[in-house]
């Protein structure tokens, strides 16, 4: 079989790894990268002995597959291009800057009948493909995202840049439509918001909390899922995944509350009994794959098979609309509980106190 010819456009902090991925893979032929910036764009171009194209218009008739890893704000520019001539595109997420140009592509795409994959990279979390069968049917689902200011991805804000990593995995672990949303956040660093908290509510009864926070000085990436068979915690940044479920013992065996009445109850033995006897604690074994490998070869396996790429462009767009909803809800939260007090994620000032003197 001959190899996928492919290229990269947009060569940044993460086109890069694209590149070098597409390059090491035995059915790619990287054939061109393009960027804006000719000196990085030549500079990776040479690192894998292949062509930098100055101008990204030049290519359509070079490749049959393209990854578009620029800023949000050309994605419909650059991913047009190539979904207007047929040829698959995997888009960086989110799929656009905003809902209508998420529309475009879409359609385009369905005009052309050409694949379109959004990459949300945690769907393809080692940690993630191993806690999914284990989440069942969602009641809470609690997710936490936060770190230092990247000083990148700078055209949008904290929803659409982190928040919306989480969105598409409650999205595909709910699996129901939002009835209610509601959020507050804040700018801090410039016209964005840099922290948004969020309370959703779905039509199945499923309740959701996710916070997202880029000036923070840690880094976190958890998310919790409870269900009726139990609890399930995933951290996404050291993939890892624990299991929390009731044993036949507590299912079937004698109450443990009922125990716990007799007189004669060993209670510091019922609690050294608790998490293994009562609670079964799983913690499955998580196997060493990339992410980003694993996505790519996955748009790769579509483009052969003609498979639907497990994140497509409505799923993409189903993330942006959930994660509108929420700046909405970010630009309309009144701080001070009335419409004629502070508003929006700009609302809330630094208190400034003056020197005491």
């Amino acid at each position: 079989m001959s190899r996928l010819k492919m290229a990269v456009v947009g060569v940044g902090a993460l086109g890069k790894h694209h590149a070098r991925i597409l390059a090491g893979l035995n059915r790619v032929e990287l054939v061109a990268v393009s960027d804006v910036n000719e000196d990085l764009g030549r500079q990776i171009a040479d690192q894998h002995d292949t062509e930098f194209a100055a101008d990204y218009k030049t290519l359509a008739d070079k490749i049959d597959a393209v990854s578009v890893v620029v800023p949000t704000t050309y994605h419909l520019d650059v991913a047009s291009h190539f979904l207007k001539q047929g040829t698959p595109v995997l888009v960086e997420k989110p799929l656009a800057i905003n809902i209508e140009q998420a529309d475009k592509l879409l359609s385009l795409a369905n005009k052309h009948d050409a694949i379109l994959q959004v990459g949300h990279i945690e769907r393809f979390n080692p940690a993630m493909q191993v806690a999914r069968p284990l989440c069942g049917n969602p009641k809470y689902i609690k997710a936490e995202r936060t770190s230092p200011f990247p000083f990148r991805s700078m055209d949008v804000g904290v929803v659409h840049d982190v928040m919306i990593h989480d969105l598409d995995l409650i999205l595909n672990l709910v699996q129901s439509p939002v009835r209610n949303v509601q959020a507050f956040g804040i700018s801090l660093l410039g016209d964005h918001e840099d922290i948004v908290q969020a309370h959703l509510e779905f039509e199945n009864g499923c309740i959701v909390d996710v916070t997202a926070n880029r000036v923070c000085p840690t880094m976190t990436r958890n998310m919790q899922v409870w269900s009726s068979s139990g609890q399930v915690n995933i951290d996404f940044a050291d993939r890892t995944v624990s299991q929390l479920s009731p044993s036949e013992t507590m299912l079937y065996g004698t109450p443990i509350i009922e125990r716990a009445k007799k007189p004669d109850a060993d209670i510091d033995k019922m609690k050294q009994e608790m998490f293994g006897t009562y609670f079964k604690v799983n913690e499955p074994g998580i196997g060493d794959v990339d992410a980003l490998t694993d996505e790519l070869n996955s748009f790769i396996d579509c483009i052969e098979t003609g498979i639907v790429p497990l994140v497509d462009g409505q799923a993409g767009r189903d993330a942006m609309q959930l994660a509108d909803n929420i700046l909405q809800a970010v630009a309309s939260h009144q701080w001070d509980g009335h419409a004629a007090g502070a508003i929006g994620p700009k609302g809330l000032k630094p208190v400034q106190h003056r020197d005491a003197a």
